[in-house]
């Protein structure tokens, strides 16, 4: 019996229609039944088609990320330098890699959510990669915030204090209850009761409020792409 998450990775390297995907996703999760939360480790996080099928069907995804750059932003050679630092096994690797670049897709096909990304500038100055894969990445941050259904925000270290709280994505539905989505090292699920979701919409504005506007975050990005390429 295949996994869920190996299911899902060969779906992504298939190019398997949302349709599709779902339908089979959900024929492998009917024959491995999982628990809402997830323990311990393995090559993909069992929670991923999950996720993934949320994030496609969610009108606003909100990901705030004050450690590493967000994964729905992330290039290539920096999904490989993070998960380098992170001792995943090379084997393992570029499973990983595929499955997170299957689901940057959403922000790309038609009636794409809206996607809001609020970034620490810590997440942006530790270097993964190198300087040049940093150049690349922030490079690539910039083009995708072009588009019209996405805004990135950074915080950056001379706004001072704020409160800091660990990563989350929060994704909204018209019609439907909001869900969280949080993961740490060795535990990784989602949270769908109102009165546990309920305060991550005021967290969210209390961080934009903190954040640089659209036009300043433009600025401080095309800046720090310019640092990391002159060094």
């Amino acid at each position: 019996m295949p996994s869920i998450e190996e299911v899902s990775a060969l779906l992504i390297v298939y190019s398997a229609t949302p349709v599709e995907r779902e339908k089979i996703l959900n024929l492998v999760r009917a024959a491995n039944p999982a628990g809402w939360w997830e323990t311990g480790g393995s090559a993909l996080p069992k929670q991923l088609p999950t996720l993934i099928t949320f994030e496609s069907q969610a009108d606003r995804i909100v990901h705030y990320q004050p450690l590493v750059v967000p994964g729905l932003l992330q290039t290539h050679a920096y999904m490989r330098a993070l998960m380098e630092s992170s001792n995943v096994a090379p084997d393992d690797t570029e499973g990983r890699v595929a499955a997170r670049a299957g689901r940057q897709t959403v922000l790309t096909r038609k009636n794409a959510p809206s996607y809001l990304a609020i970034i620490d500038e810590s997440a942006l100055r530790r270097t993964f990669g190198g300087h040049a894969a940093m150049a690349d990445q922030i490079s690539h941050i910039l083009k995708v915030g072009e588009r019209p259904n996405v805004t990135v925000r950074v915080i950056p270290f001379s706004r001072g204090g704020y409160p800091i709280y660990a990563p989350y994505v929060l994704m909204q539905f018209n019609g439907a209850r909001d869900i969280v989505y949080l993961e740490h090292k060795q535990v990784a699920g989602f949270l769908d009761e109102p009165d546990d979701t309920a305060p991550f919409q005021p967290l969210t504005d209390t961080l934009n409020a903190v954040a640089l506007d659209a036009a300043a975050t433009f600025e401080f990005l095309s800046q720090l792409m310019f640092d990391y390429a002159r060094k």
